[in-house]
């Protein structure tokens, strides 16, 4: 891949996936680029020097990766939120709308202490409702949430309107238009 100055130039757009008429915003090619990935892991941690963190949560699954790196990075846990049936332990649960139908994520019960202070991880917020079920989990075991970082807002879903309505702080590396 050619040099890049943007995280956008490293993410790939694949047309027709899953299905016709969407756009889809592809970050394995950022990850799969040493200096695309470090860019992106670098500028997501850049609003929060300085700031509080003890935990970081990824939403399943990208979310994972990016959220591994930046919890190193700080040097403080990684908590993961996935769907359910996939944790071992003792969870709580919260159910979400999808586009067509309903989901559940979870979170094991002990993940959060009180008053922790968390940044919510992810690639992609478009409709924002796993987002906003993720933070729902945190906020019901007692985790306070510093902020929302994302590499990709996809702005016409509507999604960080809807986490700035739940009051959260919302930082995306790019945006792109469309669905």
């Amino acid at each position: 891949m050619p040099k890049s100055t943007s995280v956008k130039d490293y993410i790939r757009t694949i047309v027709d996936f899953p299905h016709e008429g969407i756009m889809f915003r592809d970050v394995t090619t950022l990850f799969a680029d040493p200096r695309g990935f470090r860019m992106a892991i670098d500028q997501m941690l850049h609003p929060y020097a300085g700031e509080r963190i003890d935990k970081v949560v990824g939403l399943e699954a990208r979310g994972f990766i990016l959220g591994g790196a930046i919890a190193h990075q700080l040097s403080v846990g990684f908590v993961p939120i996935r769907k359910k049936g996939k944790l071992p332990g003792t969870t709580i649960s919260q159910d979400y709308k999808l586009e067509y139908g309903e989901a559940i994520v979870e979170i094991h019960d002990d993940a959060i202490a009180q008053g922790e202070q968390v940044l919510v991880v992810d690639d992609l917020l478009a409709t924002g409702g796993t987002a906003a079920a993720g933070i729902k989990l945190i906020q019901r075991l007692g985790g306070e949430i510093v902020s929302c970082a994302f590499v990709i807002d996809l702005p016409d879903l509507g999604g960080r309107k809807v986490l700035e309505s739940m009051g959260m702080d919302v930082h995306a590396l790019c945006s792109f238009e469309g669905a």
